[in-house]
């Protein structure tokens, strides 16, 4: 068995598909990867992955562009040739694990950080170990 897993975000919202009576949700995810050249440039890479979602319909109104997502699941990749007749290949995914990490809208929402006021170092309680640790 071959297993890949990685952090990306969706280049767009889900599509849902109907087939053999089951539900697929279609998605690509972009993995960015940044790392330096021999001549020490940083360079950055997105690797497009097309990700299917079987038999989990109540996750498409949670996939929507933008949504950062752990993927986890069994790839496959397909050669092809382009509209110009140039080969080219795409990575596949059967997602078999799944974890939502946020959502653009989410992070607009957030509210703003509120500061704290520095406590004085008189007022400072030095917390004592407990004793009772539960390991």
């Amino acid at each position: 068995m071959i297993k890949l897993q990685f952090i990306g975000y969706l280049g767009r919202d889900v599509v849902r598909k109907e087939v053999n009576g089951n539900v697929v949700l279609n998605f690509p995810v972009a993995v960015n990867e940044r790392f330096r050249n021999r001549e020490g440039v940083l360079e950055e890479r997105t690797t497009w992955v097309d990700c299917s979602l079987w038999n989990r319909e109540v996750m498409a109104a949670h996939l929507h562009q933008g949504t950062l997502v752990y993927v986890e699941g069994g790839p496959r990749v397909e050669g092809y040739i382009t509209r110009t007749d140039q080969p080219a290949a795409a990575v596949r995914l059967r997602v078999y694990h799944m974890q939502l990490l946020s959502r653009k809208d989410e992070e607009r929402r957030r509210p703003a950080p509120v500061e704290v006021p520095a406590v004085p170092e008189q007022e400072l309680v030095e917390e004592q170990p407990a004793d009772d640790l539960p390991f």
